[in-house]
């Protein structure tokens, strides 16, 4: 399941760095990167918390198929289309639509289905070493991008991002884990409840999830508008944007290796709201700085901050919650890790027209500070943890 989730994200990777740069050459328009990223993240919205139902209810592995299918057919429409050349920028929002319909699915699938592969105490190594080769991905998916780019053009990113979906295809018809869901004649709307309850009774539960929308609102705009930064701040190329994408996704590895390596320790909370204020720090430098090595060093330390609290915020989620709820818990809790990102993006697109992108990008590490800060010393349900 590793290797194969690993080939994925990279070719994931592949496809986000050139569908960011073509949006933008065709476009020129920041807003229209944020629209696109809200668009992928609209369908978590819209959906995730059914599809944790279906995870409950249903053999996981199933869904997990249906979803990379429909995501490999998706990345091989827009590969067509950009090798006839008569892609549109509205075609690449619809697609968008398209792929995050199938992850709102496969995201409360996955994410039940990784702990069931690990003994309990195992868990945390488990989950930092599955935020490791996402990240991993996020180091070598931009990389192989930028020389896909330079080399072959866009058409050939999207169409090893629609090969490398056969290696989580073949990785789930292989593993021998199975969850075998209790018969019920529960409907829906019932199950659905009955994960609400569960966690509005887990007190700490709702603070983390509230946490982590707020998190991703903030953070995530650092990652999505580094193209803002390449080529408007710093007048750079797609090289420089990988740069910055490569740098980032190497501190993203350490901080998770880090998360791996002490798996359950004391003080997880508090460990992660410092991590958080830490991050807010250091996106607020990077904003400013005009100085590219600067900048480099600032979103690796950004990185490898917001790594260790993501994958530390997830563990706490995983190790309340029990596998008959697990399901629907992580559908709620995608929908608010998942669910920030475009709400965040389609924010930060709009203010930076008006504002620029290093006053806007500013303004949320700024606010990533004050919101850790209130987690570790206002409400401290998290902190407690």
């Amino acid at each position: 399941m590793w290797i194969g989730a690993c080939t994925s994200s990279i070719g994931t990777w592949m496809q986000i760095v050139a569908q960011g740069w073509l949006i933008y050459r065709l476009s020129h328009s920041a807003r229209l990167l944020g629209v696109d990223r809200f668009l992928s993240g609209l369908p978590i919205f819209l959906f995730t918390i059914i599809g944790g139902v279906v995870a409950d209810r249903t053999e996981r592995r199933k869904i997990l198929l249906m979803s990379q299918w429909l995501q490999m057919a998706s990345a091989g429409i827009l590969t067509v289309l950009v090798a006839l050349g008569i892609v549109h920028v509205w075609e690449i929002l619809c697609l968008s639509f398209v792929s995050g319909f199938a992850q709102a699915f496969g995201g409360p699938a996955y994410s039940a289905l990784i702990p069931t592969l690990v003994e309990p105490e195992d868990m945390p190594n488990a989950i930092a070493l599955n935020s490791i080769q996402f990240n991993l991905a996020v180091t070598v998916g931009p990389a192989l991008a930028g020389i896909t780019l330079a080399k072959l053009g866009e058409k050939w990113c999207f169409g090893l991002n629609a090969l490398s979906f056969l290696a989580p295809i073949i990785s789930l018809s292989i593993i021998s884990s199975r969850f075998v869901p209790d018969s019920t004649k529960q409907s829906m709307l019932k199950s659905l409840m009955q994960g609400i309850k569960f966690i509005w009774h887990q007190g700490s539960m709702v603070g983390l999830i509230v946490l982590a929308f707020l998190m991703t609102v903030l953070a995530i705009p650092l990652i999505v508008f580094l193209p803002v930064f390449a080529r408007d701040v710093f007048k750079g190329s797609a090289d420089l944007y990988t740069l910055f994408l490569c740098v980032s996704g190497g501190g993203a590895v350490c901080g998770a290796l880090t998360v791996a390596y002490m798996g359950k320790f004391k003080h997880q909370g508090r460990g992660a709201l410092t991590m958080l204020v830490v991050m807010g720090a250091l996106m607020t430098v990077f904003a400013q700085s005009r100085s590219i090595v600067l900048s480099c060093a600032m979103i690796f330390l950004a990185g490898a901050a917001m790594m260790v609290s993501m994958v530390t915020i997830s563990s706490l989620v995983q190790m309340i919650t029990s596998d008959n709820m697990r399901g629907r818990v992580m559908s709620v809790y995608n929908v608010a890790f998942r669910g920030g990102m475009p709400v965040g993006s389609l924010l930060v697109g709009v203010l930076i027209p008006k504002f620029t992108a290093p006053v806007v990008l500013a303004v949320d590490g700024v606010l990533l500070v004050v919101l850790g800060a209130y987690f570790l010393f206002g409400r401290q349900t998290v902190a407690n943890l």
